[in-house]
């Protein structure tokens, strides 16, 4: 018999469909979060991943992320590993904390991860994936949350994972309409995150490239989701929560413009600044978010190219201050201007995505 599942908690504006900001490698900490919630929180968030393994203790900084979250909002920690007794206690351990539940991560398409039979390493192999959710779903009491892709190199246990959520009593699956080899290259495969709504019992979340209000409207449409995970273009307009929930609404769609978009850059910079860490590595940080701003700044990549080779905080800002104040009533565009790549080695087909950029 199939388990129980159980009640979410409820989103910001009940009635409307879910909002969760995807969990990203070395981006989705508690500052993050912060500021995030500062334009327009998620319904839900999901931490980095905790990695597990036979030496492993959760990591502080992620745990910070649970412990210290004032937002408001609840945060489901998340878990990436494969030997069952490591990920059990560390369950146990991060139980301790107020996470609104436990995630596996099924999904990550880093060759550095999936290499080692985790992540999205783990569609590989059903039984595995069979023995897993049955523990994790026997140690958890509360919320037991799943992301997976669609696939390794093919669907072909799709339907198979699907009846495993089921079996084992999975409260909410998030699925990226990719396989792990697809990385983020491929288009998105809708139609199989609609046959997960259709098979499932608990909710699912849509997620993949999911650019705007609109197009989350599109995708919950088409699908017939429960609701959206929006990662990499969080990064990129931190109000697409917000903007989902109005358009959602019948609401006009808050409109934003450079000069916002500037206050958001001073404002990720200064929340995100670490005590020790060298003014190079934070501006190279800054860097790796500004590639994803700068899809939308305009249209010929001038705002990217410059930003790229600014080296310390003074030329960063002065790049940001010819581009977005120049004009700073000027409309930041509500979807990518097309051709914008902001990670040209992980979202075109010439080379495999690096451990050096984000991961969902």
């Amino acid at each position: 018999m199939s388990a129980p599942v159980r009640a979410l908690p409820a989103g910001l504006l009940p009635g409307l469909p879910l909002t969760a900001l995807a969990p990203m490698q070395d981006v989705t900490d508690l500052p993050f979060m912060r500021v995030m919630a500062h334009y327009g929180a998620p319904d839900y968030f999901f931490t980095e991943f905790f990695r597990v393994h036979a030496q492993s203790r959760p990591e502080k900084h992620i745990v910070r992320s649970i412990v210290e979250n004032q937002t408001g909002r609840p945060v489901f920690a998340q878990l990436i590993g494969e030997h069952v007794p490591d990920m059990v206690r560390t369950v146990r351990d991060l139980l301790q904390h107020p996470v609104a539940g436990i995630d596996l991560n099924l999904g990550c398409p880093a060759p550095k991860i999936y290499k080692k039979n985790v992540g999205g390493g783990l569609l590989r192999d059903p039984v595995k994936i069979d023995e897993l959710l049955g523990a994790l779903r026997d140690a958890v009491p509360g919320l037991f949350t799943v992301k997976m892709r669609i696939g390794f190199d093919s669907t072909e246990h799709y339907d198979r994972v699907l009846a495993l959520v089921n079996k084992h009593g999975v409260d909410l699956l998030s699925v990226h309409g990719r396989t792990v080899k697809e990385g983020y290259r491929s288009d998105v495969h809708y139609d199989f995150i609609a046959h997960a709504t259709r098979t499932v019992r608990c909710p699912v979340l849509a997620n993949g490239n999911i650019t705007s209000a609109d197009r989350a409207a599109a995708v919950l449409a088409e699908t017939g989701a429960a609701g959206v995970m929006i990662g990499r273009h969080a990064i990129r307009n931190p109000w697409i929560f917000r903007q989902t929930r109005e358009r959602m609404a019948g609401r006009p769609v808050t409109a934003v413009t450079l000069s916002m978009v500037r206050d958001y850059v001073e404002h990720l910079y200064r929340e995100t600044q670490q005590p020790g860490v060298p003014e190079a590595a934070h501006v190279a940080k800054m860097k790796k978010y500004l590639n994803f701003v700068g899809q939308s700044v305009d249209a010929a990549g001038s705002f990217l190219h410059d930003m790229r080779r600014a080296m310390t905080e003074v030329e960063l800002f002065a790049v940001c201050d010819r581009h977005l104040l120049a004009e700073p009533g000027r409309l930041f565009a509500l979807e990518p201007y097309p051709g914008i790549i902001a990670r040209p080695n992980c979202e075109t087909p010439v080379e495999s995505c690096s451990l050096d950029t984000v991961t969902a």
